[in-house]
């Protein structure tokens, strides 16, 4: 049994273009995990390896990769940092004990470091800064750590400080050791002097670093203050408990495309990230009695454990990926207490890139996989049934962009089929029918995200998926009242069709739909044929008049007709009425109606004046603004038409850092000037 105390369970965490990937290689190679350095850019990356990312030289999906250094077993689950597969790393985040979090020397802090800094506060994650990419153009320490240090409020303190930087970049001073670590080809490491023009700051460092953990425990404190320093083991063990408990986030450099520096970050991940048991204990629900449950992070606990990813594998079939949080699993069985059903697997696996290495036991911290589960899905618990928990998953972030989809060459119950696969695998992926427009409509967080989809659909199963804007679900109504007369006459020979009716048409209050009255007075109707008149209405209103969309909020009232005794029949008065319908609509000033949503718009106060502008532009109407620590939301009323796309537009306007939500608040009228244009559209459309 692997012992816990030597397990590390890592997530690496970082914005778009950080190195997250190159440095989880450099790291796994550096171990002797990989026997050669692959790069993203090259598409030889282990993490990296879908055709999809290799394409777009980005994370797509989560990867995971275990390693050894110094007899302890490293877990890597390396993220997505793009915003479009966001998702995956919030469900990653929330199986880690200490986070990797990676920043570019170059770019520095971006407007989507907050998200990954919020994921590290949100998970209570002990937190090891990388300043990546030390060896590139204009790469710049300092500034770098001072960004970091004024936006995330991570207190970063410097623990290794680079030799040199861009070309000249070599090595690092580690601060408590006192001792210069100059790096060489393959991740090796030589111990050498503090260089003559770093000591003064190195010291100036090191004083800092004594007190930061000199004021994280009274006892240290208290020596600091009368001693004026701690010893070389004080300060150590101080650091690591310090780092266990987020008050401190130390600060490393690397180079990972030149494997600089790798195994001075692998040393910190074992000597100062906590192991399972090291971490609170997880606390979850008794779903039989609604009791409060800890489970501690040890290997004679309970066995509990959390499901956090489904993905399809083209030899094993479909893999469920979970997180031991405590106890031992052995054997072949454990039990679903979310769907409560026991749940029998075959092998156990630890991934490795794309590979699957069988073990026979999983303990605190291992991320594992078995295949062809019946019942488990993304977000279940897994544990024993005499002693059930359940915990509390991370729920995907609502979509933000919906096409029609259609299969390119006609294929659609392929196309289907395929999405409805993905499903499981991608749980920001959503798929529905609507029913006013009869379209088929997919869902994501953003326009990479459903291009990926498509490329996957197309490289799996072979099918082409075609995407194109959805309809708008307009309506019509009128604003006028009007009496008519429908009236349906043929004569072919033998029996004729005769029916007669006057209607009297006027609006409802909106939202109210349809309301039919039969005001007739004696036998000018009889009374079998009068529900043929509503009928033939509401076939009339599904169809539409004016542009063809469904017709709403109309009072009918039946109040004359005739009939003919032979000829008359339901069919002749639905006829009928459909007729009457028709031409009531053109007398009583037609109008279109669109749906207004109601938006939220969650955005820093930097950029509110271009997005109330903006919301200004698309027909919006802003009801109000509430302010947050970070964010001001924005509550408005936009036409649906106007916020179909709006994911890219926002994206676009604030640099990544505008969110919104949005759902359907009411129909109002469509004016005039659009209006024509929608109808005209539909005339043209008709006549072809």
């Amino acid at each position: 049994m692997q012992d816990v105390q030597q397990i590390r369970n890592v997530v690496v965490l970082g914005h778009g273009n950080s190195g997250k990937s190159s440095l989880a290689e450099a790291l796994l190679f550096t171990a002797g995990s990989l026997k050669r350095l692959g790069k993203v850019d090259d598409g030889t990356s282990s993490m990296d390896f879908e055709p999809e990312e290799i394409k777009r030289k980005i994370s797509i999906a989560t990867a995971f990769n275990h390693l050894s250094w110094k007899k302890n077993d490293v877990y890597l689950i390396d993220t997505p940092g793009d915003d479009n597969f966001f998702n995956e790393t919030r469900f990653a985040a929330q199986v880690a004990d200490s986070a990797v979090f990676t920043v570019g020397a170059v770019l520095g802090v971006r407007p989507q470091t907050e998200k990954f800094v919020d994921l590290v506060k949100e998970h209570n994650l002990s937190c090891l800064i990388c300043v990546t990419k030390m060896d590139r153009e204009r790469a710049d320490f300092q500034k770098t750590v001072d960004g970091i240090r004024e936006s995330t409020g991570l207190n970063p303190v410097v623990l290794y400080l680079p030799i040199g930087a861009e070309d000249s970049f070599r090595g690092v001073v580690d601060i408590v050791a006192g001792k210069a670590l100059l790096f060489a080809e393959g991740g090796k490491v030589s111990v050498a002097e503090i260089p003559a023009d770093l000591a003064d700051e190195a010291q100036s460092l090191r004083e800092n670093l004594m007190e930061y953990v000199a004021e994280t425990q009274d006892e240290l404190l208290e020596k600091f203050l009368e001693e004026g320093e701690l010893t070389d083991e004080e300060l150590t063990t101080g650091l690591a408990a310090a780092v266990r408990s987020g008050q401190i986030a130390p600060v490393c450099a690397c180079a990972s495309l030149t494997n600089l520096g790798s195994a001075v970050i692998l040393d910190a991940i074992v000597g100062l990230l906590p192991s399972p048991d090291q971490r609170p204990a997880r606390v979850g629900t008794n779903p039989k009695t609604g009791d409060m449950v800890e489970r501690p992070g040890t290997a004679d606990a309970p066995f509990s454990a959390l499901v956090f990813k489904t993905m399809a594998d083209p030899f094993a079939g479909r893999l469920t990926i979970f997180r031991v949080f405590s106890g031992t699993l052995k054997g072949d069985t454990f039990y679903n207490a979310t769907k409560e059903t026991a749940e029998r697997f075959g092998q156990l696996f630890i991934m490795a890139g794309k590979e699957q290495k069988p073990v026979d036991e999983a303990v605190p911290g291992m991320v594992v996989a078995v295949a062809k589960l019946k019942e488990t899905t993304t977000g279940d618990t897994l544990c024993v049934e005499n002693n059930p928990v359940v915990y509390e998953a991370v729920q995907p972030l609502p979509t933000v962009i919906a096409y029609a989809v259609s299969a390119k060459k006609g294929d659609e119950e392929k196309l289907f089929s395929s999405i409805t696969r993905l499903l499981d695998e991608d749980l920001t992926l959503k798929l529905t029918r609507e029913q006013q427009t009869m379209e088929s409509l997919i869902s994501g967080v953003g326009q990479v995200h459903l291009e990926v989809v498509g490329e996957k659909i197309k490289r799996k199963f072979g099918v082409e998926m075609e995407l194109r804007p959805p309809r708008v679900p307009y309506r019509e109504t009128l604003k006028g009242k009007v009496t008519v007369q429908g009236r349906h006459k043929k004569q072919s020979g033998g029996r004729g069709q005769f029916g007669d009716c006057t209607i009297e048409m006027e609006p409802l209050p909106r939202g109210e739909h349809f309301q039919f009255v039969d005001k007739i007075v004696g036998g000018v109707i009889p009374q079998q044929y009068r529900p043929a008149v509503e009928k033939g209405i509401l076939e009339a209103m599904d169809r539409g008049v004016i542009a063809g969309y469904p017709f709403v909020d109309l009072k009918v009232s039946l109040i004359d007709g005739s009939y003919h005794t032979v000829d008359s029949s339901e069919m002749a008065f639905k006829v009928a009425g459909s007729l009457a319908f028709k031409k009531g609509v053109v007398q009583a000033s037609p109008v279109l109606l669109e749906p207004i949503m109601e938006v939220e718009v969650r955005v820093p106060k930097d950029f509110v004046g271009d997005v109330m502008g903006d919301l200004n532009s698309r027909r919006g109407r802003v009801l109000g603004m509430d302010s947050t620590p970070r964010y001001e939301v924005i509550n408005a009323h936009v036409p649906m038409a106007e916020v179909l796309l709006y994911a890219l537009d926002l994206t676009s306007m604030t640099g990544g850092r505008g969110t919104f939500l949005t759902k359907f608040s009411h129909y109002e009228e469509v004016p005039a000037m659009i209006a024509e244009k929608i109808i005209a559209a539909y005339k043209d459309t008709a006549e072809e």
